[in-house]
């Protein structure tokens, strides 16, 4: 059993990375947890990288991920290498189990596992992926200008990125396993695409094999109806049927979308308090490893705010609170009335002589802890004995000194 960390991130991608960066910068104990020797995930399989901001003259995916992990080896996250089969987000201190026996304890959690495109596993796929195998127009598509490439696929990815595509290519060859005419894409899409001159289509058929010497050259397809065989030179291929997130592992530990992807909030936070998401296994829009960065840089952050809460919560209220009562005043300055009602209970405290203890928290700050104990109106104050909350009273009218005195006298007879 390790020691416990402030934040352990699940997965050595751009955005596990990027999290790491931000949280031991943040000075809190972090540790990125991964299955490979090597970081970066599916960005250290793309061979170039035109698209990162800041590097126009072009850069490696092996390379910039490389300049992530030292980035954040160097404001002091570890690295520990395992296979996550296991997690208990149950609790306030989150287990995640790995098939190497380890276990490791943090406070947070960020889930950063990844998703890979699917493949069409054909010969000659594997090989000359980067070398004109692509499932990714927005990072590739420069490559291509004025050649000619093939898209495999026809849903509303396919078709979206066969139309991007024809921006840099000459023509853009999409091979259909339907009858023509018949696109398991949106209508919309299929109109658009039907009428674009640079499209080209190819009926029935399917991708037998991926051919080339260095790069790809040709493509070899088979007729589904008759079964014949024929090539047809290309200089890439596009595969675009899907990706799927590494996320078996979490089934039924945190919320995910019916194709399995994590569920977050703009906030990178999962349904579970504690357990953030990042990367290609969330649920998004633009799967990059600039957006994947800008996850875990938000994530990170996010979860600074929560274990800042989550100490206060429990050094200056639950812990104080076995000693003495504690009255956790919950107000924001935007509210007016908040503001007096506080300059109450401050007043009705200090006549108290030290017997009674008061924690001020601007709600807009801390959003979790008013969410924890239920807190809807502004202000509200939550009174605490024992580590327990045994009374409140809600809304601005209702504070008054003297129902500040009552609920001390009814609760815990000061």
């Amino acid at each position: 059993m390790s020691e416990v960390y402030d934040l352990l991130i699940v997965g050595a991608g751009p955005g596990g990375l990027a999290a790491g960066i931000y949280g031991s910068r943040a000075k809190l104990k972090s540790a990125i947890l991964d299955k490979n020797a090597e970081p970066g995930g599916q960005a250290s399989t793309t061979d170039e990288m035109e698209n990162y901001p800041g590097f126009y003259k072009g850069t490696t995916g092996p390379g910039i991920m490389k300049e992530f992990a030292d980035h954040a080896k160097a404001f002091g996250t570890e690295f520990l290498r395992g296979t996550v089969d296991e997690v208990d987000f149950s609790g306030p201190i989150k287990k995640v189990h790995t098939q190497q026996g380890d276990t490791y304890e943090s406070k947070v959690v960020i889930l950063s596992p990844g998703a890979t495109p699917r493949k069409i596993n054909v010969k000659g796929e594997a090989e000359l992926r980067g070398k004109g195998v692509s499932y990714c127009a927005t990072c590739d598509a420069d490559f291509f200008v004025d050649l000619d490439v093939v898209v495999v696929g026809n849903g509303d990815a396919a078709i979206e990125e066969a139309m991007y595509l024809t921006k840099f290519a000459e023509t853009v060859t999409i091979i259909v396993i339907h009858e023509e005419g018949n696109l398991d894409c949106n209508k919309a899409s299929a109109e658009k695409a039907m009428k674009n001159p640079k499209l080209k289509w190819v009926w029935n058929s399917t991708v037998e094999e991926i051919a080339g010497d260095e790069l790809v050259e040709k493509v070899v397809l088979k007729n589904i109806n008759t079964g014949e065989l024929s090539d047809l030179e290309t200089n890439g291929v596009f595969v675009f049927i899907g990706t799927e997130p590494h996320t078996d592992f979490l089934k039924g530990k945190v919320e995910l979308d019916d194709r399995g992807y994590l569920v977050a909030n703009d906030m990178m936070e999962t349904n579970v308090p504690g357990v953030y998401a990042v990367g290609d296994a969330r649920a998004k829009y633009l799967r990059q490893v600039v957006t994947a960065a800008a996850d875990g840089a938000i994530a990170a952050s996010a979860a600074e705010k929560y274990l800042s809460e989550l100490e206060t919560l429990q050094n200056d209220v639950l812990d104080v609170s076995k000693e003495k009562p504690v009255i956790l005043a919950f107000w924001a300055p935007q509210v007016e009335e908040s503001i007096d009602s506080i300059a109450i209970v401050d007043k009705v405290v200090e006549e108290k002589d030290g017997a009674v203890g008061l924690v001020k928290l601007d709600t807009y700050r801390a959003k979790k802890t008013a969410t924890q104990y239920k807190v809807s109106e502004i202000p509200t104050i939550v009174l605490f004995k024992d580590g327990k909350d045994v009374g409140r009273i809600e809304g601005a009218k209702n504070i008054t000194p003297d129902a500040v005195e009552n609920i001390l006298k009814e609760s815990v007879e000061v």
